[in-house]
């Protein structure tokens, strides 16, 4: 029963809420107060540093972070252009493996490299023919693959197009290995995954560090699959191999509409909470479904029309589950309002609908909103705009950016609010960094030093508050959020105080400790 003192301790209930001590007993907290009520010689002492509830990222892709995680950042400040991709892949520990081993590598975006262009089956076969490459584009919608994944996933000039998904081609036909949103990109993925399941499970075990460095205690998966196997049994034989952080499953409806049940689970450690919608796809590839064209013209795509948004919502009320639905243009944001706003919410202890990204808002929207009869909460990433700022620039009208990431007027609305990572879906190299997104939510600055609609700035009591606390309540995790008599004893001890150091050093934060029911796990 380890009893801890002298700490700057963030209860999470309240922006004031601070103690200097507490008692946790059998993995929850028994007992919190103040050090000079201590009488145990025993007390770990906490030397005055800052101790945060363990932190939540309620909208995260960890299946593709484990794939990540031995795979290349194709990101900036070390890949700027193709050549240096290139280069980066034929590093990766996999070169030179064999057949069966696939190179994989994330984050590129072809805006930000030298040539302008999404990188080719060609460019990725001058670093192999024999092994299959597969490059996440930032976004993690899109995807590349060299010619020997494509010849995995069975690619040819005449394979159609899946549904919401977009094969390339070159002007003479054949497949140039770009594979445009979720649905094309899943080729390939099934094709890897198929290859090696015992892989993926050691890949997602491995992960389970990467988590608790960053103080993650809990996660929100939020691509759910039931092919080529069933994302339950990976994290079941994850969890089996020693993954720790807690875990909600969010099943892509598509791949269950037909099933005639999915029922919640609400074990601790690891449940199936809900199902995840795709509206559209994302701002810095065009295919965020916007009102107002793109330069180029186009309005993005429309994933999921009203029909289908209303069957998605009944299958998730008469199976008792949370809609988790993407949406990061207006139109598509619009779309989500005007079919749910005035619908009965069916889930009574977390919002009935959450709308994830909810990157642009406009005040009518936010009015809307507030006047809903549906229960919502909206999930957003702060770091987008950190990492991905010349992109929004030139893609967004200026009214479209002023509206961009309103997380002050989010927190003012009558949604629950919080926010998470969506990594490793930015490019960025520290996707899933919480103390980068606190940065960009509290200095509104992105990385390039520009200022993005600054007064929707929120305070850091408020940030920390949207990575524990109010996340906890949105992604059903019940007993995390917070350190109070019968909660978790999960939490975090920070290698500065986040609360006073100048805002400029936020990003630079970092977990000296992780506890997990009142034992160190990292």
């Amino acid at each position: 029963m380890p009893t801890f003192m002298n700490g700057k301790i963030f209860i999470g209930t309240a922006p004031t809420s601070f103690v200097s001590a507490m008692k946790i007993k059998a993995g929850q907290v028994t007992w919190i107060g103040e050090s000079s009520e201590v009488n145990d010689p025993d007390a770990i002492n906490l030397e005055g540093k800052t101790v945060l509830p363990g932190l939540i990222d309620v909208h995260t892709h960890p299946k593709y972070i484990a794939d990540a995680l031995h795979g290349v950042a194709c990101t900036p400040p070390n890949v700027n252009s193709i050549e240096e991709m290139k280069a980066a892949l034929k590093q990766s520990p996999a070169f030179g493996k064999g057949p069966a081993t696939w190179i994989e590598g994330w984050g590129f975006d072809e805006t930000k490299l030298a040539e302008h262009r999404t990188p080719t089956v060609d460019d990725l076969d001058t670093v192999s023919t024999t092994q299959p490459i597969f490059v996440y584009r930032s976004d993690c919608h899109s995807s590349i693959g060299n010619s020997k994944a494509l010849a995995l996933a069975g690619i040819t000039a005449s394979t159609p197009d899946p549904v919401g998904g977009f094969i390339g081609h070159f002007q003479d036909g054949r497949p140039n290995g770009y594979m445009k949103e979720v649905a094309a990109t899943q080729l390939l993925i099934q094709a890897k995954s198929a290859q090696n399941y015992q892989a993926d499970v050691d890949n997602m075990t491995n992960s389970s560090t990467h988590y608790l460095e960053n103080g993650i205690v809990a996660i929100g998966e939020m691509m759910g699959r039931t092919q080529p196997y069933d994302s339950l049994k990976l994290y079941q034989d994850a969890v089996k191999d020693g993954f720790k952080p807690k875990a909600s499953i969010y099943y892509v409806y598509d791949e269950v509409a037909g099933q005639p049940r999915l029922l919640p689970t609400d074990d601790p450690q690891l449940r199936i909470a809900g199902i995840k919608v795709f509206m559209d796809g994302s701002i810095s590839g065009e295919t965020a479904y916007n009102s107002v064209p793109y330069p180029s013209g186009i309005q993005g795509v429309c994933l999921t029309d009203a029909d289908k948004l209303k069957q998605a919502v009944e299958f998730a009320q008469s199976n008792h589950l949370q809609v988790a639905v993407h949406a990061m243009g207006d139109a598509a944001i619009q779309l989500i309002l005007d079919v749910t706003d005035q619908m009965t919410p069916w889930l009574s202890d977390r919002p009935s609908i959450r709308i994830e990204h909810a990157s642009i808002l406009s005040d009518a929207m936010l009015n809307q909103l507030n006047h809903a009869r549906m229960n919502y909460a909206l999930v957003t990433q702060p770091i987008f705009f950190f990492a991905e700022d010349e992109s929004y620039r030139h893609f967004l009208s200026p009214k479209q950016f002023k509206e961009a990431y309103r997380v002050k007027s989010m927190i003012k609305s009558k949604a629950a609010f919080a926010l998470s990572s969506d990594a490793p879906c930015t490019p960025w190299a520290e996707p899933d960094s919480p103390f980068v997104n606190i940065y960009a939510a509290v200095t509104r600055k992105a990385s390039n030093g520009d200022e993005v609609n600054a007064d929707e700035a929120i305070t850091v009591l408020e940030a920390v508050l949207a990575y524990t606390n109010w996340p906890a309540k949105i992604g059903g995790f019940t007993s995390n959020g917070q350190l109070t008599p019968s909660f978790a004893g999960d939490f975090v001890i920070l290698d500065r105080d986040i609360f006073s150091v100048p805002h400029e050093e936020i990003k630079d934060v970092r977990v000296a400790q992780t506890w997990m029911a009142g034992k160190r796990v990292y």
